[in-house]
């Protein structure tokens, strides 16, 4: 593949290619979308994946994409993306894109694990992502906010103006003209309305935003709605993955972490050392520490100790 043509596809993708792309709070287990077809490759070679797809949906949400993940590399030396052709609940044909060394999360997707799905589609590479009818996103933006869940700012003017001049921007620091968190990963949380209730999309450092979801996006007449949900929403964050409790130490020092740890949460993932780097002290020097950790993972909570050195990976 050109390089100018990875560029446009990667410029008109849904999701981001660093494998962050967005990713919905959600209040119930289906998504919007059944899916209809899946191919991976490059658009002059490519294989239909779809029933692959459907095997490594019933065992996991999410996965890593690669050749590994289907067994084949249908365009050697070439970057591949898998396009997984769905249509709502509204009728509406849409394509998704995840790139090579991304991650897919099922979420967005209706009965991802009952794998009843895939009868439809062409099997073909298929047209522009997005809508393919061209028409407008299905959600209207409420309010948007930029850093972590401790410090965070509201970035709703901002953003109009960056959808007024394009559909696609890359997201960093730049883009807000601030750092609202300085040392930590930064997520944009987009709260929109649409068919079925309130949706909240993030879109880590680093990624590409798309317009193209969000009615209205380039118009510029939304963000007019009132939110009093914060960061997490009018209940606080339910789902996904929380930090209730982190403490760090060993013989009665232990210095509570929580917030620390949830800061590091990106897209409801939490890969992290456990060590005095971590915790930022040494509450016990030349002694050997533990971390103490109560989580909440998707409405179910957990209890974990982990020793020093030790990798905590959640979920």
């Amino acid at each position: 593949m050109k390089r100018s043509e990875l560029l446009v596809l990667l410029g008109g993708g849904l999701l981001s290619a660093l494998g962050m792309g967005p990713a919905w709070a959600r209040n119930d287990s289906d998504g919007e979308y059944r899916i209809q077809r899946a191919v991976y490759g490059t658009p002059e070679r490519f294989v239909d994946v779809t029933d692959r797809l459907r095997e490594l949906a019933r065992r996991d949400t999410r996965f890593r994409l690669g050749n590994d993940t289907f067994g084949v590399d249908p365009a050697r030396g070439e970057v591949k993306v898998l396009r997984i052709q769905a249509v709502s609940r509204s009728g509406r044909s849409r394509t998704f894109e995840y790139i090579e060394g991304s991650v897919v999360d099922g979420a967005l997707f209706e009965g991802w694990r009952g794998g009843g799905w895939g009868q439809g589609g062409d099997g073909n590479w298929g047209v522009r992502p997005g809508y393919d009818d061209g028409r407008d996103g299905e959600y209207v933006i409420v309010r948007a906010q930029y850093g972590t869940a401790q410090r965070h700012v509201d970035v709703t003017d901002r953003l109009r103006e960056l959808a007024q001049r394009d559909e696609r921007f890359r997201l960093s620091n730049r883009t807000f003209g601030i750092d609202p968190h300085v040392g930590q990963v930064k997520v944009l949380r987009i709260h929109a309305r649409g068919p079925r209730g309130l949706r909240t999309f993030e879109y880590v450092e680093g990624s590409m935003v798309d317009g193209a979801q969000f009615s209205g996006w380039r118009g510029g007449g939304w963000g007019q709605g009132d939110w009093n949900g914060g960061w997490g929403g009018k209940e606080g964050p339910t789902r996904g993955l929380v930090i209730l409790r982190a403490e760090y130490g060993a013989r009665g020092r232990w210095v509570d972490i929580t917030d620390r740890l949830q800061a590091r949460v990106v897209l409801n993932r939490l890969s992290v050392r456990v060590d005095n780097d971590l915790a930022g002290t040494d509450p016990a020097p030349n002694v050997p520490k533990e971390l103490r950790l109560r989580v909440r993972v998707d409405g179910r909570e957990e209890r974990r100790t982990l020793s020093e050195g030790q990798r905590l990976t959640l979920p």
